[in-house]
């Protein structure tokens, strides 16, 4: 974007105001989504995206620039919102935890294209490069439109919608055994209230919220504290900004700057892919140990080695190993898992705004950290930030231990109650009975 002659500023304002404005997509997308359905949210999210990306192509000033960056972080709210909800509402218990997480998955798969595209178009015109990466990056937007011919609505909004035999057959899709349909569409319908459902119109919701039970109190604890910690840690200054890292340090040379941020990339693709295969077999909370704890470690080392070894040999290979370190243990752990508890811990009348709730308190703590990282670099060193993140993603271990219980082969039902108990929510959950379906919807 050389041509365009953008400050060091502006750069500030146009990385962290995509975070800042996905606030407005974020509370647009709860309310929009259970008024015409998680799927048509998604679409949504597509079209303003496209449109965004488009402008952000073909912009001849920063200002033109920023509209488009605005649209698509407006998008971006929608997605984060509603992507992690969908997949939760839609997925068979046993495999929710892996099925949540693929969002994080294509967020680092796209951070790994654009490292990528960055290397491949750096050898063409500086007026050119940077928007053929652009709009490469409408293509996912376009293949959302393909797939929504496909992919069917959630069966929880179908319920809310008092459609049971849309959300029967979908589950049926979804679940081999009928008998197993009939009580899971059975639970639904329990924790939906279909009967009561003029309670909770929007601001009964918003009510419930300012004024929460102990019960719906620790979900909200629980669901934007855990969003917030994902961010705060500060995962985007590693990621917007490790060239910058990189160069303190002393790697030098355009190349071989790329080269280490493509590493980064794949780090994180490589780890998340992980997470994967084993969020649903080991469980939320022992892999957010391991995530926060080795943060916490890896982020202190970064901050010793740039303070102390940086334009030296050894402080390069050590700041690339903590780079990569610090970005595999987040996408072990606190990365998928966020979207993944994020998603599943809410009540259905409170799901998809609590969910956009939760995004608010993530995108303002990623847009604080993409937007003042290089003032801040500048003041306390590039090496007294990363002790600073290092302390807050200690603070999240003990979050962690607090106030996350285990969720892992529990249905949304069930994880309802837990949050019902405090004893079993401090101590990390344990086996929840759905004996008493009266608990799931509130009293007058």
């Amino acid at each position: 974007m050389e041509d365009l002659h953008i400050t060091e500023v502006q750069q500030e304002i146009l990385v962290g105001i995509l975070s800042i404005i996905s606030i407005l997509g974020s509370l647009a997308g709860g309310k929009t989504s259970d008024a015409v359905g998680r799927k048509w949210t998604i679409a949504l999210a597509a079209i303003i995206f496209q449109v965004g990306g488009l402008i952000m192509c073909l912009a001849p000033s920063f200002y033109i620039l920023m509209v488009g960056r605005l649209l698509a972080g407006i998008a971006i709210g929608f997605g984060v919102m509603i992507a992690p909800v969908y997949i939760a509402e839609i997925s068979p218990t046993v495999a929710r935890g892996s099925f949540t997480s693929f969002p994080e998955i294509f967020i680092n798969l796209g951070i790994l294209l654009g490292y990528i595209s960055n290397y491949t178009f750096s050898g063409l015109p500086t007026h050119i490069n940077w928007r053929v990466m652009l709009g490469v990056g409408i293509l996912p937007s376009v293949f959302i439109a393909f797939a929504l011919c496909v992919i069917p609505e959630s069966p929880r909004w179908l319920v809310m919608q008092n459609r049971i035999e849309e959300a029967r057959s979908v589950l049926l899709k979804t679940i081999d055994s009928e008998k197993e349909v009939e009580e899971r569409l059975s639970e639904i319908q329990q924790a939906a209230g279909t009967a009561n459902a003029e309670k909770y119109e929007e601001k009964a919701v918003w009510r419930e919220f300012l004024n929460p039970s102990p019960g719906v109190r620790r979900m909200l604890i629980t669901g934007c504290g855990i969003q917030v910690f994902q961010q705060i840690t500060g995962i985007d200054a590693l990621v917007y900004y490790s060239p910058t890292i990189f160069k303190d340090a002393g790697v030098k040379g355009n190349a071989q700057l790329l080269a280490a941020t493509v590493g980064v990339g794949f780090t994180k693709t490589i780890f998340i892919l992980i997470a994967i295969f084993v969020i649903d077999r080991i469980g939320r909370k022992p892999l957010l140990y391991v995530s926060t704890i080795g943060m916490t470690t890896c982020l202190l080392g970064l901050s010793i080695t740039l303070g102390f070894l940086g334009n030296r040999t050894a402080g390069v290979g050590l700041a690339i190993l903590f780079v990569c370190g610090n970005v595999a243990f987040f996408s072990i752990g606190l990365g998928p898992i966020c979207w993944v508890l994020s998603s599943e811990i809410f009540p259905l009348r409170l799901r998809a705004q609590a969910s956009g709730l939760g995004s608010v308190g993530g995108r303002v703590s990623s847009g604080l950290v993409a937007m003042t990282f290089l003032s801040l670099s500048h003041t306390i060193t590039v090496g007294g930030t990363f002790f600073l993140f290092a302390l807050i993603s200690a603070l999240a271990v003990l979050f962690v231990h607090n106030c996350v219980p285990e969720t892992k082969g529990k249905s949304l039902e069930q994880i309802e109650l837990l949050f019902q108990d405090e004893n079993e929510w401090t101590k990390g959950g344990g086996e929840v009975e759905l004996g008493d379906a009266e608990r799931l919807v509130p009293k007058e």
